[in-house]
């Protein structure tokens, strides 16, 4: 394949879909771990037994089964709306079907939410909003049994043959434990380069208020340790595919560039994926052939496939603003939250997408983090430790995170759907520059317990 032809694929995938007006429509999703409170792994026949419960009662059409025959995802075809576990049987996740009104996304949420919370709760477990399950030492953390996690885990396991490549951390089964709270906002192609530009520049000031996942081995320093997760792991061996996007994009050829030099991973032959080393597209379409390996149903054995166009629909990006085919950024870079504080993180990018260019002045002409020396990669970094340097005055960061959770707010107004209110918790946040992961340690240094905050952050 040329250059030229992968060019136009990538055009007519990622770019063509933002070729018409812009909606008002949001997408979330949400991560939750499932927990035992009787301090024990989760169970996970409990769960399965949910499962079937949840399907009946909601009448969710959709159904699909892992290779146990247990259900691993059931969709509502009329809404969109779907309930999954998101790499193992320790994380629920719900997707709802868009809407441009984030009211009507909540009353979907909260009858899901209560439902499966009162069941779980008959057996002794519970769910809660933290972005990393607070017994993830006790778990059984194992993989959801079907074809794509079990390649999933295959490959993120296979770290060790690539040596000291980057700096990789030994938890490879992450994705079992890690939660986020993810967002999704149509785009329309005059202003994708701005809100690529624009969100990327906020990332660190959103680590201040939105951290919440605390890994307390190793001596972790993060209050959003996803971040570090995915970035030393396989996914990050090309930073392409992970984190920020290092650059401020100029045009919408820059951004087809930037794709260009992401890495594929794994494709799908007869149904079944093959893995293989991270390839950058220009280098994977224009290979004559690809060494990978493929399960057989007993156990891995090498494969020699030829790249098929088809397969950029395999692209597995991790960045945290993400241009999806749909025509859509996907905002990945917040934990999961406190449920008291659900709708925060979606109403919030949502009131700010329509504030865009006030934000991205505002930014621009920002003082208080950046004209430091450090670029948004740097800054985030920075933010997302348990302490922040004496470099940056705490006042002025508390003010310039008011003054974009304002342009949020007056965003969200605009929008004229009364969803203002779902960000009112986050002006506290601001102002004492306290994350929930931060709320939880102070508590807990204070005496209270992971119980206890297990308890909190799961009420709605």
């Amino acid at each position: 394949m040329t250059e030229e032809k992968l060019n136009e694929a990538i055009y007519d995938r990622y770019i063509r879909p933002t070729e018409r007006e812009r909606t008002k429509r949001v997408g979330l999703e949400f991560e939750f771990p499932i927990v035992n409170k009787l301090s024990k792994p989760v169970d996970f026949e409990v769960v399965h037994s949910m499962s079937e419960e949840f399907v009946r009662h909601f009448s969710f059409s959709e159904i699909l089964k892992d290779d146990d025959g247990y259900i691993y995802c059931a969709i509502d075809e009329k809404t969109g709306d779907s309930v999954s576990f998101d790499c193992s049987y320790n994380t629920i996740e719900y997707s709802l079907g868009a809407d441009e009104d984030i009211n009507i996304i909540f009353e979907r949420f909260k009858t899901y939410y209560n439902y499966t919370y009162d069941k779980l709760g008959e057996k002794s477990h519970t769910i809660t909003g933290m972005g990393i399950n607070p017994h993830y030492g006790i778990n059984k953390n194992v993989p959801v049994v079907n074809e794509r996690y079990r390649m999933l885990f295959h490959h993120l396991c296979s770290y060790t043959d690539y040596g000291d490549e980057i700096l990789f951390h030994d938890h490879p089964n992450f994705g079992l434990f890690s939660c986020a709270s993810q967002v999704q906002l149509d785009v329309d192609e005059k202003n994708l380069v701005k809100t690529l530009n624009t969100f990327t520049k906020l990332e660190p000031l959103k680590a201040l208020i939105f951290a919440n996942s605390v890994w307390q081995e190793d001596k972790n320093e993060f209050l959003c340790s996803r971040d570090y997760f995915w970035r030393n792991s396989l996914h990050g061996l090309n930073r392409h595919n992970v984190d920020m996007y290092g650059l401020e994009f100029e045009s919408i050829d820059e951004v087809i560039m930037y794709i260009k030099s992401m890495s594929l991973y794994c494709v799908k032959r007869d149904g079944r994926y093959v893995n293989f080393t991270p390839t950058p597209l220009l280098k994977y379409f224009t290979s004559d052939a690809i060494e990978g390996e493929i399960f057989d149903g007993k156990e891995y054995k090498k494969i020699t496939i030829q790249p098929e166009i088809e397969d950029l629909k395999e692209l597995r990006s991790f960045k945290f603003e993400d241009l999806t085919f749909r025509g859509t950024v996907e905002f990945r870079s917040v934990c999961e939250q406190p449920l008291g504080e659900i709708m925060a993180s979606g109403a919030f990018h949502a009131g700010l997408m329509e504030s865009l260019s006030e934000l991205s002045g505002l930014l621009e002409d920002d003082y208080v983090i950046y004209h430091k020396g450090y670029n948004a990669s740097e800054l985030r970094r920075i933010f997302v430790k348990k302490e922040l340097p004496d470099t940056f005055d705490k006042k002025e960061l508390s003010d310039l995170l008011l003054r974009v959770l304002g342009l949020a707010k007056n965003g969200l107004t605009r929008r004229g759907f009364g969803e203002e209110k779902y960000i009112d918790p986050l002006f506290e946040r601001a102002e004492k520059l306290l994350s929930p992961a931060k709320e939880m340690l102070d508590g807990i240094s204070s005496g209270k317990t992971m119980a206890d905050y297990i308890e909190k952050f799961g009420k709605l």
